[in-house]
């Protein structure tokens, strides 16, 4: 296998950071409880959604700094959605987690060799197409998938 297939190879293998989705999952946990209007604190989340706490606790501070969320202090406070879910996509999420930054995706230096253009080419291509499918969905559309597949799971079970 030459280099350029195998550079190719690994750009298709690229997956979910683990970061990226315990972030998803945390924030699903607070759009379900979103109309509900009460904070989540951190350990219900956590245990809610088998996260380890302390890496809950840096994520949660993460998305709060990027906007995404809103904190509440006092023994009645904890995390609240920053805006609906339905107005939240998961490409603000993961760009958030991810320090991702559109003007980053474009290489400004000119590239060395033919091979290199070739790899930034079809490098850029997948981000779009990666992040064309991270902005059309939102922490509403995980929801309602989510309660889709929980309906599913209680009718088989009858």
């Amino acid at each position: 296998m030459d280099v350029l297939s195998y550079v190719l190879q690994l750009l298709l293998t690229v997956e979910l950071s683990c970061k990226s989705e315990y972030a998803l999952l945390a924030l699903v946990e607070l759009a379900v409880k979103h109309d509900a209007g009460e904070p989540l604190q951190i350990r219900e989340i956590a245990a809610n959604q088998n996260i380890p706490d302390r890496y809950l606790e840096q994520l949660l501070a993460t998305l709060r700094r990027g906007g995404l969320l809103r904190s509440q202090r006092g023994a009645k406070g904890g995390y609240l959605l920053a805006r609906d879910p339905w107005k939240i996509t998961l490409l603000e999420i993961v760009s958030c987690i991810e320090g991702w930054d559109s003007g980053s995706m474009t290489e400004n230096s000119t590239p060395k060799t033919v091979e290199t253009a070739v790899v930034r080419e079809v490098w850029q291509e997948a981000r779009q197409a990666s992040e064309s499918v991270w902005q059309k969905y939102t922490l509403q559309d995980l929801c309602e998938r989510r309660n889709a597949k929980r309906q599913l799971d209680i009718m088989y079970y009858i």
